[in-house]
């Protein structure tokens, strides 16, 4: 599984136009002090070149969707920020569909927060597993999950490689939650403790 192999891990962050800043940045910045290497991929090009996020805070890509040069399967994991502009342009887009389905069908980690939790719905993944899969998300898109899920609202869910987590105050212990996942619980630890986090891991 995910875990397996936890030297030079790598992990996709999409964002969009509307994607929730403090998500995406929080995630990020917390999977690079852990040593995963980071590509910030957007699902369109920009006049500017950059995502203008949810507060206008804004984001300039390392790739785009599409990039001949991104090598999607050479990544362990994928992660779908919320914003509810866009988690919708992402749970939409049949590219990050296609990428979140394969990405779970191989065991790689799938991982979504907010309404971003509402990509794994559009993305079939239910779908192609035997057992309910349990997740949670931003309690505004609570009614377009729980009825296909066991929808839960812990701060974050991880159900074998399928993490999801509820909006920018859990982002910390969603982000965490990775880390353990890629390279272990002991280097999640080293990683919080100079954050100096009100919560233990």
């Amino acid at each position: 599984m995910a875990g397996s192999g936890r030297q030079n891990k790598k992990a996709i962050v999409f964002v969009a136009d509307g994607t929730e800043e403090m998500e995406a940045t929080i995630t990020i910045d917390v999977l690079r002090r852990a040593g995963i290497q980071v590509l910030i991929l957007a699902v369109e090009t920009t006049s500017s070149g950059a995502v203008t996020c949810s507060r206008n805070v804004k984001i300039v890509p390392d790739a785009y969707l599409g990039d001949d040069s991104t090598k999607i399967g050479a990544f362990d994991a994928v992660v779908v920020p919320g914003g509810a502009q866009g988690a919708a342009t992402l749970s939409q887009n049949d590219q990050v569909k296609s990428i979140l389905a394969d990405f779970h069908a191989q065991n790689k980690i799938v991982a979504a927060i907010c309404a971003g939790s509402l990509a794994i719905k559009t993305a079939g993944i239910q779908s192609k597993v035997p057992q309910p899969l349990r997740l949670t998300s931003h309690p505004s898109v609570k009614d377009q999950l729980e009825h296909d899920f066991v929808y839960k609202e812990d701060r974050v869910v991880v159900d074998a490689n399928l993490v999801t987590s509820r909006g920018p105050g859990t982002t910390f212990e969603f982000a965490l939650s990775l880390v353990t996942l890629l390279v272990g619980e002991d280097k999640a630890r080293e990683v919080a403790g100079p954050m100096m986090l009100n919560f233990e891991l």
